[in-house]
């Protein structure tokens, strides 16, 4: 039986050894799809973003930013799909980037990234993987916390150590 509560949420990502960090706080909707499966979705404020105007004589002027350019980007979705044993988030609808993590312990999972095309041909994602070190959710009925430490890999070269940490209050 699918049952839904509206809940207080705040989802972090900091890396532990590059200067890395993200937090948002928003309302998300927990669906319970079992026992110990659930569903998370919540919208994240849109992304800022800038364009930089370059002036005619780039030796003797700064680039001027252009004043309607923060115009903020639609809004992104969010979509985890959480489990004791694995996690998968994806965030969508967002022309500027789209993004799928998959999680579980101590396996290399994958993490693809769509960017924005310039051409009408297809985008391929880009596909990294991520080694998860630790995975925790904690919660009687239903989760209130989440931490999972990974590995970010392109090949052989790491791209850094992140936690991905979620509060639901209750």
């Amino acid at each position: 039986m699918l049952t839904h509560h509206r809940k207080p949420v705040c989802l972090s990502l900091i890396s532990t050894d590059l200067p890395v960090w993200s937090v948002v706080e928003t309302a998300g909707t927990l669906y319970q799809k079992d026992t110990d499966r659930f569903h998370l979705l919540l919208t994240a404020p849109p992304l800022i973003s800038c364009e930089i105007i370059n002036s005619q004589n780039t030796e003797d002027t700064p680039p001027q930013k252009r004043s309607s350019a923060y115009a903020p980007s639609s809004p992104r979705i969010l979509w985890l799909e959480i489990s004791p044993y694995r996690v998968i988030m994806t965030m969508q609808g967002n022309a500027q980037v789209s993004y799928r993590h998959f999680w579980e312990q101590g396996v290399y999972g994958v993490s693809r990234y769509w960017l924005p095309t310039e051409s009408l041909q297809p985008n391929e994602p880009i596909r990294l993987r991520n080694f998860t070190t630790a995975m925790v959710l904690t919660g009687k009925s239903l989760p209130e916390h989440l931490r999972i430490e990974y590995e970010l890999w392109a090949d052989k070269v790491q791209l850094g150590r992140y936690i991905l940490n979620l509060e639901i209050k209750h």
